[in-house]
């Protein structure tokens, strides 16, 4: 784990956005999404733009901050789009 993530705008928060192929691509992508965050017990903020545009916006809910846990989730979703 890296934890490169070059695409990914931090504040106080990890922010990547995604452009698709279609609504259904934007669609199976979140289903994908949500079984990594059931795994890794750490759940994103998912946007759905237009119909084919997702949002993904990761921060550590309880301290309003960037964790270890968001890289490691950021990391898990980064994969899933290379």
């Amino acid at each position: 784990m890296g934890y490169k993530l070059d695409n990914w705008e931090k504040t106080n928060k990890l922010i990547r956005k995604y452009k698709l192929k279609n609504f259904v691509a934007v669609i199976d992508m979140v289903n994908l999404i949500k079984d990594i965050a059931e795994k890794l017990n750490h759940h994103p903020n998912l946007f759905i733009k237009n119909y084919n545009e997702l949002e993904i916006e990761i921060y550590t809910h309880d301290s309003n901050e960037i964790t270890q846990k968001d890289y490691e989730l950021a990391d898990e979703i980064e994969k899933l789009f290379q």
